[in-house]
């Protein structure tokens, strides 16, 4: 019960799910997600750490930066069902859409400039 529920209350957040339909692209770091969400740093961190801890993404450290990826490891008997299910979903969705879109032009930009180191 308790991985069910720490998978299904990590994919009840909207922000949440908006950065796993961005990593379905690939691995990204903070700032990038951040560049396209559009929130604080902090509060980006908070979201990867909640769906790190329910299974559904995993860090690489990079030199200094850090980049998450979806998960590819079973962590338990829901993450790895529910991210094939969200692979699936909202493809279409305008601010998903909108999101892959920005993710492009901010794929673009050099990862020390847009992090400011």
């Amino acid at each position: 019960m308790r991985d069910y529920l720490l998978v299904t209350k990590a994919l009840a957040d909207e922000s949440r799910v908006r950065i796993l339909k961005l990593l379905e692209d690939g691995g990204l770091c903070v700032c990038q997600i951040m560049a396209v969400i559009g929130l604080s740093q902090s509060t980006i961190s908070k979201h990867l750490a909640i769906l790190k801890t329910a299974g559904l993404v995993e860090d690489r450290k990079d030199g200094i930066w850090v980049y998450y990826h979806i998960c590819k490891d079973r962590i338990s008997d829901f993450n790895q069902p529910l991210l094939k299910l969200i692979n699936g979903w909202m493809n279409e969705d305008k601010k998903i859409v909108k999101d892959k879109r920005k993710l492009k032009s901010v794929k673009k930009i050099d990862i020390k400039k847009l992090c400011n180191r």
